[in-house]
């Protein structure tokens, strides 16, 4: 383990705010709150107290936060030695380990005690669970073990989602597994194209990422079918479980094709990581969109539209016949 004792640097108070923002990884917690939000409001059946939206939307943030400064002090080492991340808080010596993790301490107990006091219990205990798997499971256990460390650690990320269900129902339904599911499946695609653009650092490192162990070629096949999965797998929001209408089935058909097509693309040329890049940046848009699409779909006036123009086209269609 290469050493990572660089010395203290004297830093402004607004640059210790600072260094403390990046420890969290502040441009992933977006995406996982996107989950949660969309969740709620599926559940909510489109209408979802403000309030209780707020209020989980900050405890997951401040459970994503936690757990990606934890993160930031177990991987000290990987950091320090790969160049892209050298400049972090803690291998740069802006923040002390003890001291990240007196913080992420911090975030977790406040997460877990608003939303256990504000929300409900269930879900506080779901957005502690996303820290300990993300952590023991993915971090500690597989991410330095296993090419599949994205697969089965993925399930952290996918969490999120049980976390909305749970705030506005206080329970879990299939529904809400299925949201798991999606988020779940498309995981290995998005951080595989990932790891393909970046193969050579985590090779650097020696993390047994798959494009690293298998190569390019057998990651781009395995992308291809986890795409090929997931697309279908949103549909089922519509069919079986009647939780979604067409508006998202619009959403999910065509974000779906052009996300089969990428990955199709990237299995065609898997060496080029312009396509890698391309596909990863598109599956971040992809989730953003379906997860919007799940929302407007749910809204009480997009049902009443859609109901009003299926009425209309069945009242034309029975006068001209």
């Amino acid at each position: 383990m290469t050493g990572t004792s660089i010395s203290h640097q004297n830093q402004t108070f607004l640059q210790v705010i600072q260094s403390y923002c990046q420890l969290t990884k502040p441009r992933i917690i977006p995406l996982l709150l996107i989950t949660t939000a969309a969740a709620m409001w599926l559940a909510g059946d489109g209408e979802v107290d403000p309030l209780q939206l707020l209020l989980t939307l900050l405890g997951g943030t401040l459970a994503a936060a936690s757990a990606q400064t934890l993160n930031c002090i177990y991987d000290k080492d990987i950091d320090y030695d790969m160049e892209r991340t050298r400049k972090r808080p803690i291998p740069s010596g802006r923040v002390q380990p003890q001291h990240a993790l007196l913080f992420a301490i911090v975030l977790a107990v406040l997460s877990f005690t608003l939303m256990a006091g504000l929300v409900n219990v269930v879900s506080a205990s779901l957005a502690l669970s996303g820290i300990v798997v993300y952590m023991l499971v993915y971090t500690h256990w597989l991410k330095r073990n296993s090419t599949q460390n994205i697969v089965i650690g993925g399930s952290a990320g996918a969490i999120p989602a049980l976390v909305g269900w749970a705030a506005v129902t206080g329970e879990l339904s299939w529904t809400a597994w299925l949201l798991f599911a999606i988020v779940f499946f498309w995981t290995p695609p998005h951080f595989w194209a990932l790891a393909m653009m970046i193969r050579d650092e985590y090779a650097q490192v020696d993390v047994p990422m798959l494009p690293v162990v298998k190569g390019v070629h057998n990651t781009a096949e395995q992308v291809f079918a986890y795409t090929l999965f997931v697309v279908p797998l949103t549909f089922t929001l519509i069919y079986p479980l009647g939780e979604s209408g067409w508006v998202y089935g619009a959403f999910a058909a065509i974000l779906g094709a052009n996300f089969i097509a990428k990955a199709w693309a990237l299995r065609q040329t898997p060496e080029e990581k312009a396509k890698a890049r391309s596909l990863f940046k598109y599956s971040i848009l992809y989730m953003m969109l379906l997860c919007t699409g799940m929302v407007i779909d749910s809204l009480p006036v997009t049902r009443q539209t859609v109901a009003l123009v299926t009425d209309t086209i069945s009242h034309l269609t029975a006068t001209l016949i």
